[in-house]
């Protein structure tokens, strides 16, 4: 046997071809495991007389604690539906498969590998990525110069195939696969539940429920969009009656009103927390919420400069408790440098126990009358879609907010609505409402 026939939803077409990329994006029960898993016993029935080796293939997770979680049930299962065996040269043992004429499917997480292990795959045809979202930037780093083999006698290349459920725009497998220009030789396809013509009516049952039950949460499970909220997230129910409410969308600034700038403080070098500004304007009562900017390991000058050539250089900016301590390296806190630079500047004080969830609280608070601009805001967004509660499963007690990506983000939204809440209300004593940068006022709508 040198050829096996498999029935093939027509949406992956595409990927039947050669190709030194193949991927495959979309929601669950697109059948997208199932086929990437045909395909690699396909390509080991053909490669023994296309190749004139046996295949050589490797599944990869990011994270592979045990076989339950690799692909090998999948594929022995597969090859059990085409009734392929020891006689036709296919044995399945422990930990490996062995394919025609000596060729192997190994099971491997990337998270094991080093730069040095990695070449221990150098010569392999095919190299299946699952759940490719969590794969990170270092294992991509790793993997794609390694699967190299090409035997340019015979016109053949090896291959790298990336199955998904997208989670996040700037995840590794979305900005090779899907962003401006994809890499030479790539076919990618987006794959979802209506494409699959063997779609399960068990799985029928599960999406039509999760419409009724999650609708926040349908279009990344089954529509293979973004993850626009994370289930559980402190924020998301509130994030979705905003997109519900049209308050996500286009929003422009009144120019006749101050604009501000709520920090949450970095730091520099690779391994830094992230600064975050967010761009803020309040019309009466409705928070427009104009811009957003993130950047790990700048100095202090980048920020600035971000702020001048967006039109924010007359803006105030709104700092944690920590902008008016004195940097160990410059001998300058962020609070004095940026009076230096000709901002206004405002320090919010520490607020002691429970901090963190006191802007949880007053974000709650506050998002009801907030206005999104979309585009400008789209990375701040997500980050509060994600920002959640660490939880110990074994005592299930919640531990505080998750320090994570999406917390630096949030500790700024946070910071403006503390400083809405404290520094907006009408109040007798209104010296508190000025800045003490260079002694001009600054008086809060």
């Amino acid at each position: 046997m040198s050829k096996l026939t498999i029935d093939t939803a027509e949406v992956f077409t595409p990927l039947l071809e050669a190709a030194r990329y193949k991927g495959a994006h979309g929601g669950r029960g697109s059948g997208k495991s199932q086929f990437f898993g045909g395909l690699a016993v396909e390509d080991a029935v053909a490669a023994p007389g296309d190749m004139g080796e046996g295949l050589r293939m490797v599944c990869i997770r990011e994270v592979q604690k045990s076989l339950k979680h690799s692909a090998k049930s999948l594929i022995e299962s597969k090859l059990r539906e085409h009734g392929l065996d020891e006689s036709q040269g296919f044995k399945a043992y422990n930990d490996v498969i062995k394919t025609p004429k000596d060729g192997l499917i190994i099971f491997q997480g990337m998270q094991d590998h080093t730069a040095d292990s990695i070449k221990s795959l150098e010569g392999f045809h095919r190299a299946w990525v699952e759940e490719a979202q969590t794969l990170s930037a270092f294992s991509m780093s790793l993997l794609r110069p390694t699967i190299r083999w090409e035997d340019p006698g015979r016109g053949l290349k090896s291959e790298l195939w990336f199955g998904w459920n997208p989670r996040r725009k700037i995840d590794p497998v979305d900005q090779l696969l899907r962003g401006a220009a994809l890499p030479t030789g790539a076919a990618v396809v987006q794959a979802n539940w209506k494409h699959n013509p063997w779609f399960p009516s068990v799985l029928e049952a599960e999406r039509q429920d999760c419409l009724r039950d999650t609708p926040d949460q349908y279009d990344h499970i089954w529509g293979g969009g973004y993850a626009t909220v994370f289930s559980g997230a402190y924020f998301a129910h509130l994030l979705s009656q905003a997109r519900a409410d049209r308050r996500i969308g286009r929003v422009n600034a009144d120019p006749l009103l101050s604009v501000r700038a709520y920090w949450d403080i970095g730091g520099t070098g690779a391994k830094a927390d992230a600064t975050s500004i967010w761009i803020v304007q309040f019309v009466g009562r409705e928070i427009r919420v104009l811009n957003y900017y993130e950047a790990q390991g700048q100095p202090l000058a980048t920020h600035v400069n971000w702020l001048r050539d967006n039109g924010y250089g007359g803006c105030m900016c709104v700092l944690p408790h920590d902008g008016s301590a004195q940097d160990k390296v410059h001998d300058a806190s962020y609070e004095k440098a940026l009076q230096d630079a000709e901002f206004e500047t405002l320090v919010i004080p520490n607020q002691g126990k429970g901090a963190a969830s006191k802007r949880v609280e007053a974000v709650r608070r506050l998002l009801p009358n907030c206005y999104f601009n979309a585009e400008a805001t789209e990375a701040g967004l997500d980050a509060l879609g994600w920002y959640h509660e660490k939880r110990d499963e074994a005592r299930n007690i919640g531990l505080g907010p998750e320090h994570d990506w999406s917390s630096h983000a949030a500790d700024a939204f946070g910071l403006m609505a503390i400083a809405y809440e404290e520094h907006t209300a009408p109040a007798p004593d209104v010296s508190k409402f000025y800045s003490s940068a260079g002694g001009k006022g600054f008086l809060a709508t």
